[in-house]
């Protein structure tokens, strides 16, 4: 589940060739559940099964540690420790039971050479995030920006690598990665025709597959938002968002006809209600904390 870090309490410590600063910060949630996928069932199957109907409750607490060193070298790393059941909003999925063990997260350094990033089996592929590496680079040449990841193990997909480069209204993002199949790609475009309207284009070259062409637009207006996106492999998706002052409705649906809905509310105090529904009649319904 996606963190929200509002209110934080910071301890400052200097020592002879560094400064760094500790950050804490806390999250909690509840609410009940019914009918999204298991996806701890489906790690360890061929198939996505449902969980069953039931309630989550979750707490956590993260630790963020940043500093620079005399040089102008700056640093950063993060540990977390979260306890409970734990459901994935965004994609209508039971992500199961966090036992409270402190988990690792990436440790960076960065300057004018760039950022280096290492976290084992935590970085995603720049082309597909199904896929993880266990370092990454990241740096830019005038306009263009370069990323690259790398899994040290090596195999399928271990390498990826993605340039961007804006002018104007126009962005040209393209991404690669290397697969046992060939070499993945995908070239994306957009530009922004006004204030309100954005038009976005993009091929994607899997390794091994045809080729998928897809073209879309979105649009914002007085807090009513559309996208639109049509690909020339008969797939298509709309959806919808209106927003006023700290809530928000959306609404999605594709071409078999699938389709959700959620709605979000702010509460104060780092309080946030939210709650979903979908055409397989999965549901979720809850509040989030942030401290």
């Amino acid at each position: 589940m996606k963190k929200l870090l509002i209110a934080s309490t910071a301890l400052v410590a200097t020592a002879g060739i560094a400064s760094a600063d500790i950050t804490i910060s806390g999250h909690a949630a509840a609410g009940f559940h019914s009918g999204l996928d298991d996806v701890t069932t489906a790690a360890s199957s061929d198939s996505t099964d449902v969980a069953a109907d039931g309630v989550y409750s979750n707490a956590g607490v993260d630790f963020t540690m940043t500093g620079a060193t005399d040089n102008g070298i700056s640093f950063s790393a993060s540990v977390n420790i979260d306890a409970g059941e734990e459901i994935d909003t965004g994609d209508f999925e039971y992500d199961g039971t966090d036992l409270g063990h402190a988990g690792l997260g990436a440790v960076s350094m960065s300057g004018t050479f760039g950022t280096l990033t290492f976290d084992n089996n935590g970085i995603d592929n720049l082309y597909s995030d199904a896929t993880t590496h266990d370092v990454s680079y990241a740096t830019t040449l005038g306009a263009v920006g370069l990323t690259v990841g790398y899994d040290v193990t090596g195999g399928d997909n271990a390498t990826s690598a993605q340039a961007t480069y804006t002018a104007g209204g126009m962005a040209f993002t393209l991404t690669g990665s290397e697969a046992a199949a060939g070499t993945s790609t995908t070239l994306a475009v957009s530009y922004a025709l006004n204030d309100t309207v954005t038009l976005s284009a993009d091929t994607d070259q899997a390794a091994g597959g045809e080729s998928v062409m897809t073209m879309g637009a979105s649009t914002t207006l007085n807090g009513v938002s559309v996208s639109v996106e049509s690909a020339n492999n008969s797939t298509w998706d709309v959806d919808l968002g209106y927003t006023v002052g700290g809530f928000a409705l959306t609404y999605g649906v594709d071409e078999t006809d699938a389709w959700t809905a959620t709605a979000t509310a702010a509460l104060g105090g780092g309080a946030t209600f939210s709650a979903g529904v979908d055409s397989n009649d999965a549901t979720y319904a809850g509040v989030s904390f942030a401290f």
